[in-house]
């Protein structure tokens, strides 16, 4: 079917297996910028030689057909039928029994500005195929349940030529390579160009030795190695832990300039983002360098939860996807502090995906429809897919876990799979019944728990309700599973009992607690056991309390962000804010025994979006401009509170000796940068400005120069960091990011502006693009000025990068997804920015749907 667009709506309820089954693949390219020939062989077979079918292939308006044969004859055209993205044999002229098929066509990649199919980043042929760029380089059956072996011939006179699986030839100007485990198109990748290697090997726990390869550009060699560390910690533990090897003779990751993404998994030969592989101290902050090791984690982990098991379809995307974010979190969780690394994935939860399940753009996990399957990579699919992986854990135990995972992999391997089957793999391990637990996959928003509390005689009872907010699709929800874990904690501060999982199936349930000797304060959500929004009747007091003496690290933290939302939210409104948390946060910053990364999180006030979620879930209407004064009020209240504590702890945390990026010194530097923060309001950046000029590494640059540009000033730290790393792409990238993004709100859609006409603004580059523009949209009350300057701003440029890259310009609209729950002078210019947007004639089927949605919000 259609939709009102004209657009092809693809359904969950339509999907059927390919009629065809491709065994075998084997391409040959010769690689060159504005023609290269790419000549495919697929041995395919009828599915049911009983059933006639047609052979529909996808492929690009850019692929030119140049040749087409079934058995080496060729084919009458009367029989063949291209359209704007397939091609279609007709099914008598098919045989009946396995055949192979041949296509010649040719492509340019020097004209593929989408960083889709095969591309040139930089003189470098490189490809992102994942969902459908395939079909942008040969005429294909491109969904992900259609899997097959591939050999590969590579004929250019590039030094390295690249491609999935093992080498198994190698002369002059040719290579070719086989892979020998079924893949779908999506996991094939090519890369060819003048590249150096940074080489180590990995032998598995069986005894194989995998040759190891970073490759990145001639110059890059010395910002390759922590990348290399991180792929040895990630073999070595996915064994460990997963009990899951390697399974190919070698393993290759290369650097990409342009790039729409982070990285991709590709069977053997990973590409990824220069931003997530390139790292030194004078370039990269400590976030940059745990970014890298998780997102080269991740990627490992997709070679079994993502290859070897791939998705059936695109909506079942959450399941690979959802699964190896909660493997990357294990991952990290392990090598850095559990504890931070908790707090910090609740962060990013809320901070993205509570506020995409309150827009026009929430999803289930797993959606039911989709016009641009490259819109549905988002915080739902991947953020909240690991949640619901994590609560599946929690339910069943770590050995039902366990159980359940080897399972998988036992019985699916080789397979697309589907919910469905990764759920009857717990049940038949477990023996649970997630009937009922399937609705996380199903059903969209973010559940609204709220818990009351009666004392009576010794027993406490506990009562929860949920319910779950309409969303666009699904205006009623029906209960969900919702493991709440709860501790109970005596009026001294010890703890009364030990975390207890709760389940929460109705509508409304309670929960008792007997034999109590006197009034316990009851510690909820511990570790944020389920992705909800919970509700209780607590005061500042009580929060206090908590934030001194829970044991559980993420209750505490949450405690003291529950305390600074509250006098946010009173700040914001015009209201008077009480002492409570300043005084709470004090004793805090004095405890020297808490984990330095831990204190740095509770000195970091909610961010302005959060307070924004959180008032409109409340059902106000966000103020930005109300916001940010409140923010700036309370941080400035800190700081003249607890001005000599504060002082003291940035002399005691100086970090001497070499930078080292571990756990230990990225703690110690965070909680320095987060009292700095504090302390410039106060000290006219005295401090900031002699710690960018002494700093020996990235990360204490940019928070002294972001410090310095949230007063107002900065620019001899800009301009000395632009003299010193002018030709450095990635540092660059940071300088555009940071302009914006920590500008006083009433200039910062001017100063995107006056940067976006700068010749070193390379905006085709995903990027360049992305850091300016994704400043602006990170400065809350910049990106939503009350004239309207910075939608104006961001809507000019998602109309000029849409006609060059579709994926890119749709990511970025999602800066408007929030706009209709301001007032109605904001609504009034999001909206005409949106239209504006939506009436451009020629708008990329990606952009229209993203904005289409946003502006049916508002009607």
């Amino acid at each position: 079917m259609t939709n009102t667009h004209g657009q092809n709506v693809h359904k969950l309820a339509d999907y059927r297996p390919y009629p065809f089954v491709l065994s075998a693949t084997r391409m040959r390219f010769r690689l060159s910028p504005g023609n290269t020939r790419v000549h495919a062989e697929l041995s395919l077979a009828p599915r049911d030689a009983q059933q006639a079918a047609d052979l529909v292939l996808d492929g690009g308006k850019a692929v030119r057909l140049l040749a087409l044969t079934i058995d080496g004859q060729p084919l009458d055209p009367a029989h063949v039928t291209r359209q704007e993205e397939t091609l279609t044999i007709a099914a008598d002229a098919l045989p009946r029994h396995p055949f192979l098929l041949e296509t010649e066509v040719e492509i340019d990649p020097s004209a593929n500005t989408a960083c889709e199919g095969l591309y040139i980043s930089n003189g470098m042929f490189c490809t992102q195929c994942e969902a459908e760029g395939f079909r942008h380089i040969t005429f294909y059956p491109d969904r992900p349940d259609v899997m097959a072996t591939f050999y590969v011939t590579i004929d250019s006179d590039l030094p390295v030529l690249l491609s999935n699986g093992n080498p198994v030839g190698q002369s002059q100007g040719r290579a070719e390579w086989h892979d020998p485990w079924p893949k779908p198109s999506y996991l094939f990748a090519l890369v060819a160009g003048d590249l150096v290697a940074v080489s180590d090997s990995f032998t598995t726990r069986s005894g194989r030795k995998v040759a190891l390869n970073v490759w990145v550009r001639p110059g890059d060699q010395d910002r390759a190695g922590f990348a290399m560390e991180s792929l040895i910690k990630s073999m070595k533990w996915d064994e460990d832990v997963y009990g899951r090897e390697y399974d190919l003779d070698v393993f290759n990751i290369v650097a990409v300039d342009d790039f729409n993404m982070g990285a991709m998994e590709n069977k053997g030969l990973n590409i990824f983002n220069s931003k997530l592989v390139l790292a030194s101290p004078e370039t990269a902050t400590d976030g940059d360098y745990e970014r890298i090791e998780a997102v080269i984690a991740h990627e490992y982990f997709h070679n079994w939860t993502g290859n070897r098991i791939t998705c059936r379809d695109w909506f079942q995307l959450c399941l690979k996807e959802g699964l190896t974010v909660f493997r990357d979190q294990q991952f990290t969780s392990d090598m850095r502090s559990a504890a931070v690394k908790r707090i910090e994935d609740v962060q990013a939860l809320r901070a993205r995906q509570f506020r995409e399940d309150q827009g026009p753009l929430a999803h289930p996990p797993r959606p039911d429809r989709y016009e641009e399957i490259n819109n549905f990579y988002t915080a739902t699919v991947y953020e909240k897919g690991a949640e619901v992986i994590g609560m599946l854990k929690r339910l069943v135990g770590d050995d039902g876990y366990r159980r359940a995972l080897d399972l998988y992999f036992d019985r699916h391997d080789g397979d697309a799979a589907t919910i469905e089957d990764w759920l009857k793999v717990f049940e038949d391990a477990t023996g649970r019944d997630l009937a009922q637990f399937k609705r996380w996959y199903t059903d969209a928003g973010t559940p609204r728990l709220t818990m009351i509390e009666d004392w009576q005689d010794g027993t406490l009872a506990l009562t929860f309700t949920q319910e779950t907010p309409p969303t666009p699709g699904q205006a009623q929800k029906l209960p969900r599973v919702i493991p709440v874990a709860v501790g109970l904690i005596g009026p001294n501060g010890d703890e009364v009992t030990p975390t207890q999982v709760l389940e929460v199936t109705e509508a409304s349930q309670t929960f008792t607690f007997a034999g109590l000797g006197a009034r316990p304060v009851v510690s909820a959500l511990r570790g944020f056991s389920a992705p909800v929004m919970l509700s209780r009747d607590l005061d500042d007091a009580t929060r206090a309390f908590l934030l001194a003496h829970d044991t559980d690290p993420f209750a505490r933290w949450e405690a003291g962000r529950e305390l600074a939302l509250s006098a946010l939210i009173a700040a914001s409104q015009g209201k008077t804010v009480t002492g409570d948390y300043v005084d709470a946060i004090g004793r805090l910053i004095a405890d020297d025994a808490a984990d330095p990364a831990f204190r740095a999180l509770c000195l970091n006030l909610p961010g302005e979006e959060e307070i924004a979620t959180r008032l409109s879930s409340e059902g106000l209407t966000p103020d930005p401009d109300a916001i940010h004064a409140a923010r700036e009020l309370l941080a400035r209240q800190i700081a003249e509170t607890h001005l000599d504590l504060l002082s003291q702890l940035y002399e005691d945390m100086t970090v001497e000796g070499p930078y080292i990026p571990d756990a230990a010194g990225t703690a110690g530097r965070s909680l320095r940068n987060a009292v700095l923060a504090l302390l410039t309001r106060i000290d006219g950046g005295e401090r900031a400005e002699i710690l960018f000029g002494i700093a020996s590494n990235m990360t204490e640059r940019m928070a002294a120069l972001t410090s310095l540009l949230r007063r107002g000033r900065g620019q001899a730290e800009l301009a000395a960091l632009q003299d010193q790393f002018a030709g450095n792409r990635l540092v660059m990238d940071k300088w555009f990011a940071v302009q914006p993004m920590a500008a006083p709100p009433l200039q910062a859609a001017a100063v995107a502006r006056d940067l976006s006409q700068r010749k070193d603004f390379d905006w085709k580059n995903p990027n360049r693009f992305r850091a300016l523009l994704g400043g602006l949209a990170a400065n809350h009350a910049g990106f939503h000025a009350a004239d309207g300057s910075g939608y104006d701003f961001t809507a000019d440029w998602l109309l000029r990068m849409d006609v060059l890259n579709p994926q890119m310009a749709a990511r970025l609209s999602t800066a408007f997804e929030t706009w209709t729950r301001y007032d109605p002078g904001r609504r009034a210019k999001a909206l005409a920015a949106l239209e504006r947007i939506a009436a451009s004639e020629g708008l990329s089927k990606n952009t229209r749907e993203m904005v289409s949605r946003m502006i049916a919000a508002g009607r």
